[in-house]
């Protein structure tokens, strides 16, 4: 079992680096490797890859349907940011693109072929009530309308509670900030909002910089991994296209330099991310992770239970002090 996780995980960072290597993969390692991609959420970003190597017919049958699917994804969530950009621009508050939906729209090599499912975007913390009240008018509903998660959102989140579309069914989760305010580290929203870049439709998205410190503080500083190839991969394209130099500094402003710094050096190690000659050798903590990101098998199950319950725990471990972790543990468990 080890060997076939490292085997389906390993050939995916490795072909999506230099997508020649599966040149001469036989159909169970194919097989394999689709399985993980699709599992991770990179199967458009795998197929856009692939473009122009020699595959396998129903390998390329595989990656025409991926890139329609990814097609159809990047045309809803531009879509959904147009709906958002309506309702909001008589508030006339910036309105800040993040994640697969931003590099969509600012045309990134990132958002080639990405799977792109919320719409995420970050607004000034003292215009969320005008948000919030300008998003429901125009059919936006509460997906949690529970009271003690409502409270839980606006006192200690970094967003309002996500919102869903009562007729597109797509949801919005609406930031004021990038992490929660129960975190340790605490960036600089102003200072994000105020060097962010203005898309030709009025929209923005963050700095070159910011991008990627945001990628590495959602991928290392909060969640537990889930998704974490795919994540990963954003931040290699996002290096490759502004280079490193500065982002240690810009990183620092936001207290998330370990972040930046170890989401560097696992680019590095599994997708050969250029970066300084500092971060490339990896610490003992940098291959627990490794082992995390890559807990994926050939048939696209989630594998090493008990290394993804490890980083499950320390997800919520960063988010809030012990005592109060405590609290809410127990109050979810007894609802």
């Amino acid at each position: 079992m080890g060997r076939a996780v490292s085997r389906a995980a390993r050939d995916l960072t490795q072909v999506l680096a230099v997508p020649g290597r599966a040149v001469g993969f036989d159909d169970a390692r194919w097989t394999a490797m689709l399985c993980a991609a699709l599992a991770e959420r990179l199967g458009g970003t795998l197929a856009e890859r692939l473009a122009g190597v020699a595959v396998p017919a129903t390998v390329a049958t595989w990656c025409d349907n991926a890139l329609v699917q990814a097609a159809q994804e990047r045309r809803s969530a531009l879509w959904e940011a147009e709906m958002a950009r309506r309702a909001l621009a008589p508030l006339g508050v910036p309105v800040v693109l993040l994640k697969g939906t931003a590099y969509a729209a600012g045309g990134l090599s990132a958002g080639r072929g990405r799977s792109i499912g919320d719409l995420d975007i970050l607004v000034p913390r003292d215009a969320l009530d005008a948000v919030e009240t300008a998003l429901l008018a125009a059919g936006w509903e509460w997906v949690k309308p529970d009271p003690y998660d409502d409270a839980y959102y606006r006192r200690w989140m970094h967003e309002l509670p996500p919102l869903i579309h009562s007729s597109r069914d797509r949801m919005i989760d609406v930031h004021h900030t990038i992490l929660p305010l129960t975190a340790r580290p605490t960036p600089d929203a102003a200072l994000m909002l105020a060097d962010s870049v203005v898309l030709p439709d009025g929209l923005r998205m963050l700095s070159a910089h910011d991008r990627i410190v945001h990628a590495a503080a959602h991928l290392f500083a909060d969640g537990d991994l889930a998704g974490g190839l795919r994540n990963l991969w954003d931040i290699h394209c996002l290096i490759g296209e502004s280079g490193p130099d500065g982002l240690s500094a810009r990183a620092a402003l936001h207290g998330l330099e370990p972040a930046v710094a170890r989401a560097g050096r696992l680019a590095h190690a599994l997708y050969g991310t250029a970066v300084p000659e500092d971060w490339r050798r990896l610490t003992v903590a940098d291959r627990l992770f490794r082992r995390r990101l890559l807990a994926v098998d050939g048939w696209g199950r989630d594998v090493r239970r008990g290394t993804r319950l490890a980083f499950y725990v320390r997800s919520h471990w960063l988010r809030m002090p012990p005592a109060m972790l405590a609290r809410h543990l127990w109050t979810k468990a007894r609802r």
